[in-house]
């Protein structure tokens, strides 16, 4: 018995230690000013792993039993490498140093080429650098979404429908939430040419939808109550004069509005009909639309010739300057800032490889608003879009995106005068029938934040391509809140702090 019991205590402390290495999770800081380092690159044996996210933190998850041989190797722009024994690792803080770069380290590079002759020679490069051919990638996806409404009044000037009053329209402005939050998650298997909408097929391993469905805006609610208003008030016969500032429209009455029993939809009805279907097949079709997110992230790189980053192939309308040298995940890199000379949208920074002249990583952001207009009432402004994209090398030797981030914002106002007047040619008398006036003011912030991690990246043929076949009726697993345990044993980024505190209202 007392054997048996030992036996026990054994297995158990086996399966502790053995649970305990399944993963490893720290925050990475710089051990000068003890700030965060977004973006360092955390591996294992320098295989596939993971990035750590804007907080400096990471989690990674191990496939296979860690050896005493295993080492963990962590990464980043202009540090020193850190290598641990994965397996007696335990810390729960990482210090990196900043990396020196000596006189002679630069000496030694290729030359002393100018600034314009170093982003000739990367463009020149371009096509042999980087991986085009068809490639498996496993990856992580994230797309955030925050909205707000800064402004929502609707004054009613006059309104001969009583139920149309300043209390009914304040109800429903109320009704209406003032932020909405939403974040999505996929973890997948792409195939194809990266950025090629036409040639990629995505096979979801598994995703997720983390948002609040009470702060959804459900217009059936809405639209019950504006139809029997309509129908106690309204003559069937009855067409509408609509007017906002020197605008003004006409819309008929349509009769079957009246005719709740008609058995036989009409054209008006089942034309509503196609749109809600477009707009449910539009929710159903998850797949389609995370991959055609993803091959927009890849597409927009300064790999393609119609990216809006063009500093490589319109490079006479920016300003390049050589900053500084440094190290990338041990290469030694240019770091180079371009600033727009003429029209261009965007300034940033480019980290160029000194011996093969890839760029292996790009911070950019917008200099001016990218749209902005304010006509009659109506504005909309395009206020901020950022990233990053950072390459490494592959199996095949070709670089390969590694990282990418987004972050978007922009602003949608309207403020003007609204009337909306009943008439009815068949009513004796007087046509006008009923009016409503009003002034109102609706101002919408959005910022879209998207994030991409490719894990690996490993070469196919055109024939594996073909022979693949997507599973287009995925949908993400709702969730009311933040679940640690949804992606325990994936690798993925790690979630920041709004992410970990979202809750929807019971």
């Amino acid at each position: 018995m007392n054997h048996l019991y030992k036996v026990c205590c054994l297995f158990i402390f086996i399966s502790l230690h053995s649970f305990s290495q399944e993963s490893i999770n720290a925050k990475i800081l710089d051990s000068t000013s003890q700030k965060p380092i977004p973006f360092a690159t955390i591996s294992i044996n320098d295989n596939s792993g993971v990035i750590s996210n804007n907080n400096g933190e990471f989690l990674l998850y191990l496939n296979k039993k860690v050896s005493k041989k295993d080492s963990l190797t962590i990464r980043c722009l202009g540090y020193e490498s850190k290598h641990f024994l994965a397996k007696t690792f335990h810390d729960s803080i990482v210090l990196l140093s900043p990396k020196s770069i000596e006189l002679d380290e630069v000496l030694v590079s290729n030359k002393n080429y100018t600034t314009e002759e170093i982003i000739e020679k990367t463009k020149e490069n371009l096509a042999n650098n980087y991986d085009f051919s068809f490639i498996k990638s496993k990856l992580f996806y994230r797309a955030s979404h925050y909205t707000n409404v800064l402004k929502k009044d609707v004054t009613i000037k006059k309104s001969t429908i009583p139920e149309f009053n300043q209390g009914f329209v304040d109800s429903l402005l109320n009704a209406m939430p003032n932020n909405a939050d939403s974040y999505t998650e996929t973890l997948s298997n792409m195939y194809g040419k990266s950025g090629i909408i036409d040639s990629l097929k995505l096979d979801i391993i598994k995703a997720s939808r983390l948002y609040d469905k009470s702060r959804e805006i459900t217009f059936e609610g809405y639209e019950e109550k504006f139809n029997t208003i309509i129908k106690k008030h309204v003559k069937r016969d009855s067409y509408f004069k609509i007017k906002s500032g020197i605008f003004g429209t006409k819309e008929e009455m349509d009769s079957s509005f009246y005719d709740s029993e008609k058995p036989k939809k009409d054209e008006t009805e089942a034309f509503l009909e196609e749109q809600k279907k477009k707009e449910q097949e539009r929710k159903n079709n998850f797949t389609k639309y995370t991959k055609y997110s993803i091959s927009r992230l890849q597409r927009n790189s300064f790999t393609s010739e119609d990216s809006y980053l063009n500093f490589l192939e319109k490079p006479n309308r920016y300003e390049f300057k050589l900053e500084d040298y440094s190290f990338l995940n041990n290469e030694f890199v240019y770091i180079i800032s371009f600033t727009p000379k003429r029209s261009e949208d965007y300034k940033g920074t480019i980290y160029i490889n000194t011996d093969d002249f890839a760029i292996i990583r790009v911070d950019y952001e917008n200099v001016k608003a990218l749209k902005n207009f304010k006509l009659l009432g109506l504005s909309y402004n395009a206020y901020l879009k950022q990233g990053t994209l950072i390459y490494e090398k592959n199996a095949s030797n070709k670089y390969a995106l590694k990282y990418a981030e987004v972050e978007e914002g922009n602003k949608f106002g309207i403020k003007r005068p609204l009337k909306i007047i009943e008439k009815n040619k068949h009513t004796k008398g007087r046509r006008k029938q009923n009016e409503l006036s009003s002034d109102i003011h609706f101002i919408l912030s959005n910022r879209e934040k998207k994030e991409l991690v490719v894990f690996e990246n490993d070469a196919i043929t055109e024939t594996d391509f073909t022979a693949f076949e997507e599973k287009p009726k995925v949908k993400p697993i709702y969730l009311p809140k933040y679940d640690p345990e949804f992606w325990k044993g994936y690798n993925v980024i790690e979630p920041n702090q709004a992410i970990k505190d979202f809750k929807s209202i019971e």
